[in-house]
């Protein structure tokens, strides 16, 4: 949550631990395919409104590759790294 403040990214906290409803939403909402083979989804799991964006080991991944934007399904603001490799893959 850290990362999303300091780069001024909006996002919600939804405490599963207190809101039964908040629970059920993020188990029914991680894909079949993001599931793991036996029990529930361990939070956090992260989403951009109702897309499923991943796991946190997806969003450290996405951090270390500076692609957060992409991962969370943002356009990357002019003068970060992300939007400057993208910029260098379409001049390639």
């Amino acid at each position: 949550m850290g990362f999303l403040t300091v780069n001024k990214i909006d996002f919600e906290e939804c405490d599963i631990v207190t809101s039964e409803d908040n629970r059920k939403w993020m188990r029914e909402n991680v894909p079949e395919d993001f599931r793991p083979t036996t029990g529930v989804p361990l939070p956090p799991q992260i989403f951009n409104e109702e897309q499923y964006c991943g796991n946190y080991e997806a969003f450290f991944d996405a951090r270390e590759e500076h692609a957060v934007y992409a991962f969370l399904g943002l356009t990357a603001p002019l003068g970060s790294k992300e939007a400057e490799a993208l910029a260098r893959q379409e001049h390639q």
